[in-house]
This record gives structure tokens, C-alpha cells and sequence, in this order.
């Protein structure tokens, strides 16, 4: 397994050497803004889907504007995120670091928040080497404070999708604003729950329940769930538009060959086994990358890669130098079509969504065949299963009516052991925990020893029992949003990070 470890994963290390000199890091200055030939960055963010497009090879659904983005550029078949929730996973790709290590571990809008104020992102970075910096739509990250955006515009969910069109057009702007090179992000709200039909006339050709089957990792298939699925697609193929729109008024701005775009989901759908877990369905997503001059276009990759390494990528390719301790890499030699030695495993993770109703905290990791799951409060009820079935009320019948090894995969996600283990080759569904079957003993083994040696050196600080009971007993005493945003959460001070660099720089506990 020796290949699955990082050689070297100092991530925490990092903050704590960066904390302790109690100075910001030293970006790249200003004056490097004149540098010719610097990209401009272009991150495009949908919500709530997985890899459920075109490109992909996703059944029904048309997103030509996605397929033609990936035919352009490189289409990544394994990325994950860190964390299967919106905050924490926006969190990772803005700073490159886990959500352990960042703090960001529920919904900002329930109070969760990074454990620094001034914790380095890439926003900060480029902003700090000159470049004009814009977001459109939200950034679901707390402190707002932390990322310098020149430019905000619709800085909420806007789940009820009014004027989509503000988003290309909000762009257009910005594109045409300046001659500097340029860092935009543009948050769209589909594929979020309500997954609304249609929109303005989006898509024109709506499918419905009769044109599709439930998402396969299910394991059942109501009518409620093929409804849903082909709402899911619905916004998919919306989305797809609008996304077509945005790179439309980039190429009218006459820098698109000039520009680094970037696709992503932030996490997979907020359906069965998806969303708030860690199953393939939560973590795994579609990621599109198109780099004109420095990207062989076409290019599917099989690496396992993940949204933190998307700060190295874009701070590599414009030029400045990375904040220590990142513990992703830079894509720019897969782009480039070459075959580095590359990673062997991939970590996630989950804490909790809004609070009480889905608390149950756990990690992962997969390498390119076995998944590996550790709850670390086994035999517990995980409350997010009930908390998802609230939607999807024919779930439970369909599962007690389901086969022998379907019903034993719910009962595994709502009652855990320690240890789940999946064959991804056999079992892409994840309906077959191996982890207490004698011939995979060792495959079990060798996954636990490189969860435990990444948690121990990025300083996880759920490693200790009791951080992991107190912050159980903490969201759960929570029951409301409104009580959640009052209050100041007791894990900021609890996480080693905040401690270390508290008693680095004299600020206190």
C-alpha cells in the first residue's frame, strides 16, 4: 500500500508553521500582475449532481454545451470531493485543504465557519498577485471576510432560480471590466432541491418519470424516485444552457483562449445514498477542465483525483507560488497528457449538514478498486437516513420489499459497524460491505492503515474520542437553525489546529 500513502502529507504542519510566524504568507506581489501570458481562471460550480451528464454517459440526459467543454478540454472520470455537503466541499476547493483541517465542517448557514478568519485560499493568492477577483452567485463559506472578491453579485442560493440569465450577463460585465487577468466564480443553483421541472422554458424538452430509472445506486425504483430523477436531469440539462450562455459571453469577451476553465459538481445529488454520505454517490463528481495552448483536448484521465488539488492547479498556472502544506497537487502534467507517478488513494470525510438531523461523522478512502468507510460512532443510528427519507417517502417500503442484499445495505448505511469495505470493480453501488469477510481481510487492513497514517498526519482532530463525542453531544443539543446561527461552536476551540496556532501567536485558547 505503500503507493495509497502520500509520501509526504504536512498539511497541518504547514498551517502551524504559517500560524506560528504570525505574518500572512508571502504571496506573489502586484508588480507580478504585468507578467505576460498569465491565465485568467474561469470556476464554474453547479450544485447537488453527480457525474450525470452527457459526457459521462448518463442515459436521457442532453448537455451538449458540457459535452463540447470536455471534448475541448479534459474530462476526469475519478474526483471526489472532500466532503459530500456544500459549505465544507467549497471550503476544500477554495482552500486546498481537507475539512478537518479548514474547520468548515456543516452548513454556513448554520453557524459552522473555517477555524481562521485569515485561513489562505486562492482567492486571497491571485487578489494578492494582481488579479481582479469575482464571484457570482453564493459562496456558502464563513467568514466572507477571508476571500477578498472585488466583484459579488446574487450572493444567495437563489433556489427558485429567478433570472438566470443574471448569470452569464453578470459575467459579461466582469469579463469586459478590466484588462487584468481575471479570477471568476460562478455558482449556479441547479441541480439543488427544488429540482424544478422547468424554468423560463429550461430545458425546452423536460423528460419525465416515464423516460428514466432511478439512479442505479439506489437499489430500488418507485415512481416517487423516478420522478425525481427526471426532475434531477431536468436541471441538469438546464443548467447545461446556462453554463453554454457563460462560455458564449466568454468567447464574446475575446479571452477565452486566454482563460483556464474549470467545471465541477460540488457533490453528487441530494437523493438516496448520495448527498451527506460517503458513498460514491455523495463524493464523486464530474470535473471538466478545458486550458487552451496547455491541455490536450479530448483527454478522459482514470487518476484519482481531488477538488484540493485545484488551488496547486490554478495558483500553478497563473504563476504564484502555493501557501505550505497543501496536500493536493497540481493537474497541470495530466492536462498536458503526460503520465506522472501519480497518487494511489483518495481521503474524504463527513461531520454533519444542519447539525442535529444529520450529525454522524466519518472518513474515507478508495484507491483504484477498494473503498474503505470508518464510522467512528459505530452502532450508533446515523440520523441522515431518516432525515433523507423524509422526501422520498415510498424509500422504506421499497426497501423492506427489496432483495436480501439491498435490505442489508440500508441497514448497513442507517446502523454502521466500524468498518465498510467495497469492491468498486463488482459492487460500483456499494451494496456489499466485505469488511468482515475473511478473503478480503487484508484489503481491509491495508485501506484502515492508510486511513489512520493520512488522519494521523494531517492531525485529524477526530482521532481523539472525545473531541468526536463532545462534538456529537454539541450539534445534537442543536435544533434550530436560528439557535445554530446564535451560537459559537465549541469545536472551533476544540480542533488541534486552532490550539496549536492559538498558543503560537498568543491569542489565547
Amino acid at each position: 500500500m505503500a503507493d495509497a500513502i502520500p509520501r509526504r502529507l504536512v498539511a497541518t504542519l504547514g498551517w502551524m508553521a504559517w500560524a506560528a510566524a504570525g505574518v500572512m504568507l508571502a504571496w506573489t506581489g502586484p508588480a507580478a500582475a504585468a507578467v505576460a501570458g498569465r491565465p485568467n481562471v474561469l470556476l464554474v460550480v453547479s450544485e447537488d449532481n453527480g457525474p450525470d451528464l452527457g459526457c459521462y454517459g448518463a442515459p436521457s440526459v442532453r448537455t451538449p454545451h458540457l459535452d463540447r467543454l470536455a471534448a475541448e478540454g479534459v474530462r476526469f472520470d475519478r474526483a471526489w470531493v472532500t466532503q459530500a455537503g456544500c459549505s465544507p466541499s467549497r471550503a476544500s476547493f477554495l482552500t486546498g485543504l481537507h475539512p478537518h483541517q479548514h474547520g468548515q465542517l456543516g452548513l454556513a448557514t448554520w453557524g459552522f465557519r473555517m477555524f481562521r478568519d485569515d485561513t489562505p485560499n486562492v482567492v486571497r493568492s491571485l487578489h494578492g498577485a494582481g488579479y481582479r477577483t469575482g464571484i457570482v452567485g453564493k459562496l456558502h463559506v464563513l467568514p466572507e471576510e477571508a476571500f477578498p472578491f472585488d466583484v459579488a453579485r446574487i450572493g444567495r442560493g437563489n433556489f427558485a432560480r429567478e433570472r438566470l440569465g443574471d448569470y452569464a450577463r453578470h459575467a459579461e460585465d466582469f469579463f469586459a471590466a478590466g484588462d487584468d487577468p481575471f479570477f471568476l466564480a460562478v455558482n449556479y443553483p441547479d441541480a439543488h432541491d427544488p429540482r424544478l421541472r422547468q424554468v423560463d422554458g429550461l430545458p425546452p424538452e423536460p423528460l419525465d418519470a416515464a423516460d428514466v430509472a432511478a439512479l442505479s445506486h439506489f437499489g430500488i425504483d418507485t415512481p416517487q424516485l423516478r420522478e425525481a430523477t427526471a426532475d434531477y436531469y431536468n436541471c441538469l440539462m438546464r443548467l447545461d444552457t446556462l453554463v453554454g450562455d457563460l462560455l458564449a459571453a466568454l468567447e464574446r469577451s475575446g479571452k477565452a483562449e486566454d482563460t483556464l476553465v474549470v467545471y465541477l459538481g460540488d457533490h453528487g445529488a441530494d437523493m438516496l445514498r448520495s448527498k451527506r454520505t460517503c458513498y460514491e454517490g455523495g463524493l464523486r463528481i464530474p470535473l471538466i477542465v478545458r486550458f487552451p495552448g496547455r491541455a490536450v483536448a479530448g483527454q478522459v484521465r482514470d487518476e484519482l483525483v481531488s477538488t484540493i488539488d485545484l488551488v496547486p492547479t490554478i495558483l500553478e498556472a497563473a504563476g504564484v507560488a502555493p501557501p505550505p502544506g497543501l496536500g493536493g497537487r497540481s493537474l497541470l502534467p495530466l492536462l498536458a497528457g503526460g503520465r506522472p507517478e501519480w497518487r494511489g488513494a483518495l481521503f474524504a470525510e463527513y461531520h454533519t449538514h444542519a447539525a442535529a438531523a444529520n450529525c454522524y461523522p466519518q472518513r474515507a478512502v478508495r484507491d483504484a478498486r477498494w473503498k474503505l468507510i470508518e464510522n467512528l460512532l459505530p452502532g450508533r443510528t446515523n440520523p441522515g437516513v431518516a432525515f433523507t427519507f423524509r422526501e422520498f417517502d415510498s424509500g422504506p417500503a421499497a426497501v423492506a420489499a427489496a432483495p436480501e442484499g439491498i435490505r442489508a445495505a440500508y441497514a448497513t448505511m442507517e446502523r454502521p459497524p466500524r468498518y465498510e469495505l467495497y469492491d468498486l470493480d463488482a459492487d460500483p453501488g456499494e451494496f456489499r460491505n466485505r469488511a468482515d469477510d475473511p478473503a478480503c481481510r487484508a484489503e481491509r487492513d491495508r485501506l484502515a492503515a492508510a486511513l489512520d497514517a493520512w488522519r494521523r498526519e494531517t492531525a485529524d482532530p477526530f482521532l481523539d474520542a472525545d473531541v468526536v463525542r463532545r462534538f456529537d453531544d454539541e450539534v445534537r443539543g442543536v435544533r434550530s437553525k436560528a439557535e445554530a446561527r446564535r451560537r459559537r461552536w465549541g469545536y472551533l476551540d476544540a480542533a488541534p489546529p486552532r490550539r496549536a496556532a492559538a498558543a503560537a501567536t498568543g491569542e489565547g485558547p
